[in-house]
């Protein structure tokens, strides 16, 4: 099974090219998704993060306005909730493999907006990267409701610049064009891709 990594900065169009790759056949995981997930009522990071950011879980859920507040601009207490909140969701993640592998899904893709940042390429078999202009970008980004130029230069603070990561992506997709055209060159690396193999699943087991 090959496992695509999808990733790019915000408002370069992950989004977009993650529903694009959906209607290609290929399953998608969605990281923002699984935090939703492990975030909302019964969630497991819920009481752990609570403890750790008191005021941030409201009707037994995690509030994420008031947790991004609470940790926006402090790298320490962002690495706190990273520690607390990335175990949750790589379980997610290995549950959704799983059940594509089960299937006998040839392709999956992994929607990972810090891929390169977190070394999540190294469980990847191709990588492909989103990627825009910057003023499209900034533009994108501070049409979103509550954004404002410093909490997105906060966000792009925390992400690797768009530049290094075309160095690292086995594929690029430029969005700043119309969607068809977003929409053919996915399409393209779907078709150059199935007739290759994967090398990360199933993983190889742990040394103890």
């Amino acid at each position: 099974m090959i496992i695509i990594g999808l990733t790019g900065s915000i408002g370069m169009g992950k989004t977009t090219a993650g529903a694009m790759l959906k209607r290609l056949g290929v399953p998608l995981y969605d990281a923002d998704a699984a935090v939703h997930r492990v975030f909302a009522r019964g969630g497991g990071a819920v009481e752990p993060v609570g403890n750790a950011f008191p005021g941030t879980v409201k009707d037994g859920a995690v509030d994420r306005a008031a947790l991004s507040a609470a940790v926006l601009g402090d790298p320490e207490k962002l690495a706190w909730l990273e520690a607390i909140v990335h175990p949750q969701v790589r379980e997610v993640q290995r549950a959704f493999l799983r059940r594509a592998a089960r299937a006998r899904r040839k392709m999956v893709a992994l929607d990972i907006p810090l891929l390169f940042e977190t070394g999540g390429e190294r469980r990847c078999d191709y990588t492909i990267l989103v990627s825009a202009p910057r003023e499209i970008q900034a533009r994108r980004v501070l049409r979103r409701p509550g954004m404002t130029p410093e909490k997105f230069a906060a966000i792009l603070a925390r992400q690797m610049p768009d530049y290094e990561k075309r160095k690292r992506a086995d594929f690029i997709v430029l969005t700043a064009l119309d969607k068809g055209r977003t929409m053919a060159r996915l399409a393209c690396i779907v078709a150059t891709l199935r007739g290759r193999e994967g090398y990360h699943w199933p993983p190889l087991p742990q040394v103890r």
